[in-house]
This record gives C-alpha cells, sequence and structure tokens, in this order.
C-alpha cells in the first residue's frame, strides 16, 4: 500500500543495523524487497510543481537539442522528451531542463565490511556506510540487485537521506567510508558527488562499486572525490557486452585507465558466466590487456556465478573455471588475483608476489591474519600496493 510517512530516526537506525546484519549473514534488506513497488516514503513537498518530486536535482551533464534533451553522464547519452524517461529510469525532462530523481532518496542503506565491495587493499577490516538509489543505465541478464536496478525511483522504497544526513549518520555508524555501491551510482551521479565531496571535508573516504560506463568528463569530475573504486570487467568483448549486459566493452576500458591516471585506488571484478564469459582464450585476452596497460598491480576478484534473474537456467561457475581464469591471470604476469563467492578458498587470501606467503588471511569477509606492515611484506620487505591505513 501506498504510504506517505516519514521513516523515523529510530526506524531508520533499526534497519540500518539489519544491513549491517544482513552482510555478516549474507543477504540484505534489499532482499526483502524483491517484487515489491511502494512509493516513496515521503512524496512531493507542498510547494513542488506537480512533475517535480522532492528527490529531484538538474542534472549536471547534458545539452538541449531538436530532438529533445541529451544526457552527456554516459555512453547511451539518452536524448530525453518529456514524455519519456533515460534507459536508467531516474531522469526526467522538467520544462526543458534534465533533472535526476535520484537525490537524496537510497532505496538501500546497510553498513558492510569493506571486503563486500570487493576492496580487499583498501582500509582492511574497516565498515563502509553503504547507499543505494535505484536505476542502472546497463542491463544485465545476469544482475543480482535487479530489483533496484532495472526499476525507476519512483518505484522502490526508499529513505529520505540527503548529503549531509549520509555524512552524520557515516560518522555515527562509526565507519571510515562511504560507499556508493548496489546498483550504478553513475545514474545518481548527483548525490554521489555532492555526498562525497562533503565527506571528503570530513576526512572521511568514499569508494565507487561501479560497472564504470560512464564518459570521460563527469568520470573526471568524480575522481575528484572518489579515494576507492572497484570497476565491474563484464567481458573483454565487444558483441557479449551488448548481448549479455546492453553496453560496450571499450568505454569500460577507458575508465580504467582514466582512473589510475586520476590516482583512485582501483580493483577490478569479473564475474565468471558460464557459456558467457568462461571462455578461458578470452580471459587471457583480457589479462594481458591489463597488463600491457600498466595493471600487474591492480588486484583482479574472478567472481563465481550464481543463477538469477534472467538466467535461472545456468549453472553455478565451476570452481575449476575460477582456478584456471586465476592460473592465467597470474601467469600473465599479474600480482593479486582473487577468487570471489566461494567460501572457503583459500584464493581469497593475499599473498606477497615475490616470497608467496600469505600475507592477508580471510574467512568470508573477515580478515584474520594481516602481515603487510607500513606496505610491505613482512617476511622479505616487498612494497604491498594499496590504502592500508
Amino acid at each position: 500500500m501506498a504510504s506517505n510517512r516519514k521513516m523515523t530516526k529510530r526506524e531508520f537506525l533499526r534497519y540500518s543495523i539489519c544491513g549491517a546484519c544482513g552482510a555478516a549473514l549474507g543477504f540484505s534488506f534489499m532482499d526483502s524487497m524483491a517484487g515489491e513497488v511502494i512509493r516513496p516514503v515521503r512524496g512531493l513537498s507542498p510547494s513542488a510543481p506537480e512533475k517535480l518530486w522532492k528527490w529531484s536535482k538538474e542534472a549536471s551533464f547534458y545539452i538541449q537539442t531538436p530532438r529533445g534533451i541529451k544526457c552527456l553522464i554516459c555512453p547511451n547519452e539518452c536524448v530525453i522528451t518529456d514524455d519519456k524517461r533515460a534507459i536508467c529510469q531516474n531522469r526526467e525532462v522538467f520544462e526543458d531542463k534534465l533533472y535526476s530523481i535520484a537525490y537524496g532518496n537510497p532505496c538501500a542503506v546497510h553498513v558492510d565490511p569493506i571486503e563486500k565491495k570487493p576492496l580487499n587493499h583498501f582500509l582492511p577490516s574497516s565498515f563502509s556506510y553503504s547507499i543505494a538509489t535505484a536505476g542502472c543505465n546497463l542491463k544485465c541478464l545476469n544482475c543480482q540487485n535487479w530489483s533496484i536496478s532495472q526499476v525507476s525511483p519512483r518505484q522502490t522504497r526508499n529513505y529520505d537521506l540527503m548529503p549531509q544526513q549520509v555524512v552524520d549518520e557515516c560518522i555515527q555508524n562509526k565507519c571510515v567510508s562511504i560507499s556508493y555501491t548496489y546498483s550504478e551510482p553513475v545514474t545518481f551521479f548527483e548525490y554521489t558527488f555532492d555526498t562525497a565531496k562533503l565527506a571528503r571535508g570530513k576526512g572521511i573516504k568514499n569508494v565507487m562499486v561501479t560497472a564504470g560506463y560512464i564518459n570521460e568528463k563527469p568520470l573526471r569530475q568524480l575522481c575528484s572525490v572518489i579515494d576507492a573504486a572497484n570497476v565491474d570487467l563484464k567481458s573483454f568483448s565487444e558483441e557479449i557486452y551488448m548481448m549479455l549486459n546492453a553496453g560496450k566493452l571499450q568505454p569500460v576500458l577507458n575508465t580504467l585507465k582514466i582512473m589510475k591516471e586520476e590516482g583512485v585506488w582501483l580493483e577490478i571484478t569479473n564475474l565468471v558466466v558460464p557459456t558467457w564469459t568462461d571462455d578461458l582464450k578470452m580471459i587471457r585476452e583480457m589479462c594481458q590487456w591489463l597488463m600491457q596497460n600498466g595493471f600487474q598491480d591492480t588486484p583482479l576478484h574472478f567472481s563465481r556465478f550464481q543463477p538469477q534473474y534472467q538466467l535461472p537456467n545456468l549453472p553455478p561457475t565451476p570452481q575449476s573455471i575460477l582456478a584456471s581464469a586465476r592460473e592465467i591471470a597470474l601467469s600473465e604476469g599479474l600480482h593479486y588475483v582473487y577468487i570471489g563467492n566461494v567460501p572457503g578458498d583459500a584464493s581469497s587470501n593475499t599473498y606477497c608476489p615475490k616470497c608467496k606467503k600469505i600475507l592477508i588471511e580471510r574467512k568470508g569477509f573477515t580478515m584474520t591474519k594481516n602481515d603487510v606492515v607500513d606496505s610491505r611484506c613482512k617476511y622479505c620487505n616487498e612494497v604491498i600496493p594499496g590504502i592500508w591505513k
């Protein structure tokens, strides 16, 4: 049933705590929302125009064209008219201006271990205040958060949480970073940027978990306030990118280069989807590109696919394929290669590339051992790239 009731502080904190507990147990508050279509907790302010609701802010990158307003945030470059919405479902036109309708209205608010992002070389064992609004600029058949990524903010149950409140809640929850995650922070660009800028002023780190599908100019603006990112490099094939994700490969490769150039700490995830992205020859080509472009010290996470959304009939990724992918990456010269979504696998640990000893041992999202001392291997003094404290 639709509701315009404002969520109380106590309710907000209860859901935040539930989110943190869910992360530790392998589920989240988002999971309980699958399939729901619920109106926002708060609606239009009394003085707002009929179509321009409370959580609207004028978009940062767009131009007017004879066919409509063209959004310049991402490579989709949607041309939007009064009766349409952008592919990401959170950009609308009102009185000849483009607005984000995903500003201050996250549908997911959790406290997560940083290792969940996944980030293995960035402030290990710390907690990150994690937010997401509805919407995404890709249409992945295997999306794990489709119940929020493939709908509009007008269709999800949202918190009323403006940027300053996000920063305040981060501090109150004793988190050292804010993560823009779960759906796609590119599509709630203005909310991400404004929140991250305020967080920077309070000494809070900012983390972006993204598919990297963004144009150069807005990306460089984001990089000025983002400290770390995990980029989902979905495959190394233009054809597969279009068929599986409704996107293109080259813009993502450009994003990786720009983030590295801008000094953002970067880690990369490659979800290995059976029959789609499990071609070992393609994986080798991807690793060779990473080496050729200076990413040998960038952690690479091969993640196990689980059947869901529009690919429910595929099997989970065989562990043997994940192990082979990891061996290929190491043989091509990448130094830090992990396997994710496989509980108990030793490949979730960090090994020194020189002496091969275990430096960081992990059990799930929990670090049980850390022998990185002043950014160096405790045993052989090899420099271990990352942001460790």
